[in-house]
């Protein structure tokens, strides 16, 4: 059985963009942590991780010819290969997928480029959860109250107060078998539908989605204030490495 990840990484961040600076051109998942792309931070994680066997990375067509000379000198164990990302995240998976050699009950984890701080206890809580039920997902209790609310001219009115206990926040790596994603992917496209992530398109097939606990550490950097954040979050770890001796 192989575990492969998929990681869609097509997409420009123009807040994070616009905030420092820089060129709109410029992905959010090429900003820089402690002088290294968080892209390459996020890598990582999954290449010391010993059930996976490969990684897909779904980028921008301009973009690829610097990554591959960026994850050339990185020195990394596992086999990374370069498809061209669309222009949705869906796009971005659908094509990694087409470029896979898999069977059915192998297992395909998707995760986000800027979701560097997974911990390995969530990578393989996932990948035993894909092997027991099929499909499962990453993913944190929801801590503050959860209000639905309608939108109007003059902005949001709350319409009911949605019980927290069964809310949960939903987080990545999301994992499932080969042969069951591409049977959801392969649905949505000839519906023409376009789903939030991968889960709700295992969702709309008919399929059930288990949760595993996930970390609040496994941030998924969006902003400026969420880059501060990781750069603390990365000193940690790099303390904890120290004194375990990593």
């Amino acid at each position: 059985m192989k575990v492969i990840v998929v990681i869609p990484a097509a997409g420009l961040g123009t807040r994070m963009a616009a905030a420092h600076g820089a060129s709109k051109s410029k992905s959010k998942q090429f900003f820089e942590l402690q002088g290294t792309p968080i892209l390459v931070h996020t890598l990582r994680k999954f290449a010391q991780c010993a059930p996976v066997s490969e990684i897909v990375v779904a980028l921008r067509k301009n973009e690829t010819a610097g990554f591959q000379k960026l994850i050339a000198g990185a020195g990394f164990k596992k086999p990374i290969r370069v498809v061209e990302g669309g222009e949705h995240r869906q796009n971005s998976v659908a094509n990694a997928l087409a470029s896979i050699h898999a069977l059915d009950d192998d297992i395909v984890l998707v995760h986000d480029a800027v979701r560097p701080f997974v911990d390995q206890d969530t990578i393989l809580g996932v990948i035993e959860a894909v092997k027991k039920y099929g499909a499962a997902i990453a993913g944190v209790p929801a801590v503050d109250t959860v209000k639905q609310v309608d939108r109007t001219a003059d902005g949001a009115v709350v319409v009911a107060t949605v019980p927290r206990e069964r809310m949960v926040l939903a987080q990545t790596p999301q994992g499932f078998r080969f042969g069951l994603l591409k049977k959801a992917f392969d649905e949505a496209t000839a519906d023409g539908f376009m789903g939030t992530d991968e889960a709700s398109l295992i969702e709309r097939s008919g399929g059930e989605v288990h949760v595993v606990m996930g970390s609040p550490r496994n941030m998924k950097i969006t902003t400026p204030a969420d880059l501060e954040l990781a750069e603390f979050f990365l000193s940690q770890e790099d303390r904890e490495n120290v004194s375990l001796g990593g």
